[in-house]
């Protein structure tokens, strides 16, 4: 079905009953959260410590899928997402899928007008007729390589980010965002305004680099102060806790995202470099820009099994890091050890 019958809104005034009174609302989040047990008082005071020792600005959430609970720190505050965005992005466009307003094997054409910024080895492909591919390989590429053309090629087919907004709502979740396209979002992040010409080549860097040492601080001021695609780490455990449920989505759709996420290539160093044995995880990284010594941005969420098959949402977000690289792969991967560690002791109580 064609990106333009999406445009105008995804929420018909039959679908705003259904939220009034569906299970996804954000009432009934609220209302599932009152309901759930205290997060174990052990698995917090590990992740104050952890989090305390690290001496950065962190948000970490942590929600037992099948309990409900959720520990963690900064946990309610928004936090730039960078690349996470792009699940939400692929769960509002199988939200589509679902309700039968997109094909996934439909074919689209990328043209140059649908280069993007940084990653995105699709845009390689794109010759003087453009370059023809299926929704699902988009998919595949947005999630599994986090290729930035693929991703927006995906929001023009629900309409912008608008529309993304509008389908996220239609399922009542209100704790993700993803606010712009990508390339306007590290546009604006650097203090530009997005031209066509940026997708080629290192032609955005350049543009970048042209730019004064003032107007890029507060542009990145700015964007540290509200990020367009801010979500907190609660918010965003909580929506996966909710897809691993089978509740956003049906189970042919649910699954096609979990295994996208278990197939993941970025960030096999962050919180999958401390899985356990007999553990699995399906996870979303995201990766900000450099500037002035730091990084922005740095982010690896995801859905991490026990052998048992006990399942934590994990988020671990740092919003503007000047640790070395180690140095926070081992802050993430020591909250895969906490996670571990509560789950041991779980099986022994």
């Amino acid at each position: 079905m064609a990106a333009a019958a999406l445009a105008g809104g995804l929420v018909s005034a039959d679908r705003a009953v259904k939220l009034a009174s569906g299970p996804l609302t954000e009432t009934r989040f609220h209302i599932q959260a009152r309901k759930a047990p205290p997060a174990p008082a052990a698995l917090q005071a590990r992740l104050d410590e952890l989090t305390g020792a690290y001496g950065e600005p962190v948000g970490v959430a942590v929600t037992d899928v099948a309990q409900g609970w959720t520990a963690g720190v900064d946990k309610d505050r928004p936090y730039p997402q960078q690349s996470v965005s792009k699940l939400w992005v692929a769960i509002s466009v199988l939200h589509a899928v679902d309700a039968g307003r997109i094909d996934p094997t439909a074919t689209v054409t990328l043209t140059d007008a649908d280069r993007s910024v940084f990653f995105q080895p699709v845009a390689y492909n794109i010759g003087k007729d453009g370059y023809a591919t299926q929704i699902s390989a988009l998919l595949r590429r947005a999630l599994v390589e986090s290729d930035n053309a693929a991703n927006d090629k995906l929001m023009r087919e629900m309409g912008g980010p608008d529309g993304v907004a509008a389908a996220l709502a239609d399922m009542g979740l209100t704790g993700v965002k993803v606010g712009a396209y990508e390339r306007d979002l590290q546009a604006r992040t650097a203090g530009l305004v997005w031209q066509a010409d940026y997708g080629v080549g290192w032609n955005f860097q350049a543009a970048r680099e042209r730019l004064s040492r003032p107007d890029r601080e507060a542009a990145m001021a700015a964007y540290l102060a509200e990020p367009l695609d801010g979500s907190s780490p609660a918010g965003i455990t909580t929506t996966l806790a909710a897809l691993s449920r089978g509740e956003l989505l049906t189970p042919q759709s649910t699954a096609q995202v979990l295994d996208l996420m278990h197939a993941c290539r970025t960030g096999p160093h962050r919180l999958k470099g401390a899985l356990p044995a007999g553990w699995s995880i399906g996870h979303k990284t995201g990766t900000g820009q450099d500037f002035e010594g730091y990084a922005v941005g740095i982010n690896d969420v995801g859905l991490l099994t026990a052998p048992d098959g006990h399942t934590y949402a994990v988020a671990v977000m740092l919003r503007q890091t000047r640790k070395s690289v180690p140095d926070r792969l081992a802050f993430m991967q020591s909250i895969t050890r906490a996670v571990a560690d509560q789950w041991a002791q779980h099986t022994v109580d």
